[in-house]
């Protein structure tokens, strides 16, 4: 295995935000060559994020034969746009290495849990938006943008709405001061456009934190939009499941949820189809 660590600095980044990247090692004796990668985003409410949403998950994919990065955003104080740039300057840096990881440059999936989940589908919603483009790139051509795009993208029980169904505490972590007038910006359901690339969703009907909605709303968006979506929704399970098996039960906790662990299954399934 390749193993890479990046710093990432963007206007408003913390001095942690850093890039993992874990790379399967090419093999002459391997008939598979470039490999597509996910780019996960760890969930935490925008205040830290999650150790069961990166590496366990990040080992998960890799078995499936899967390249893996980890994005270890900037959370409170920082806010946004600090962490959407952060992602953006992930994927130009594996774009920029993936002839030398063999990496397939048009299968960049950006996955998210959670509040991870609200930033990579923030991300698939906005990065051909001129405010990232200039910060990312500089003065370009539209042309350029495309380096930007993310080829597919993976939600685990996303936080989206900042309206009735809303996990307010990350909404009000990403924005600080400016919550009340930029919340409304933050509704994902209403940010969706035909930008936005194929798309894998996976919700508990009883998720008591995030609710179910949140994944309903962005699917009903994306079903407006045309977007091709996958959308699983379980029948039981809380908050933040991860692999909702027991090697990522958190400490007292109760994430061993048979019934929702073949999302990873039925993930792979979906990126074999499409990538």
């Amino acid at each position: 295995m390749i193993y890479k660590e990046f710093r990432i600095s963007e206007e408003g980044s913390l001095d942690y935000a850093k890039l993992n990247v874990y790379i399967q090692e090419p093999s002459e004796s391997l008939s598979i060559s470039k490999r597509p990668l996910i780019l996960l985003c760890p969930g935490g409410a925008y205040a830290y994020t999650s150790d069961r949403e990166a590496e366990p998950l990040a080992f998960a994919f890799m078995a499936k034969g899967l390249n893996v990065a980890i994005l270890r955003y900037s959370c409170a104080p920082a806010v946004f746009p600090a962490s959407l740039l952060e992602l953006g300057r992930s994927i130009l840096t594996i774009r920029e290495n993936a002839k030398e990881w063999e990496v397939d440059e048009n299968a960049i999936i950006i996955e998210g849990c959670s509040a991870g989940g609200h930033l990579a589908a923030s991300y698939a919603c906005m990065w051909k938006r001129d405010f990232v483009s200039k910060a990312l790139l500089g003065d370009t051509k539209d042309s350029s943008k495309e380096k930007l795009r993310p080829n597919g993208l993976m939600l685990c029980y996303p936080v989206i709405t900042s309206g009735k169904f809303a996990h307010r505490g990350s909404i009000e972590n990403l924005l600080g001061d400016r919550y009340e007038y930029m919340k409304e910006d933050m509704s994902l359901e209403n940010q969706v456009n035909s930008d936005v690339p194929k798309t894998f969703i996976w919700h508990t009907f009883t998720d008591g934190s995030v609710p179910v909605e949140n994944s309903l709303l962005f699917a009903t968006a994306l079903r407006e939009n045309n977007i091709n979506t996958e959308l699983h929704i379980f029948p039981e399970g809380g908050h933040g499941l991860s692999l909702a098996n027991k090697l990522t039960l958190s400490n007292g906790g109760n994430e061993d949820v048979p019934s929702a662990a073949p999302w990873i299954d039925l993930a792979t399934t979906w990126l074999d189809r499409f990538f």
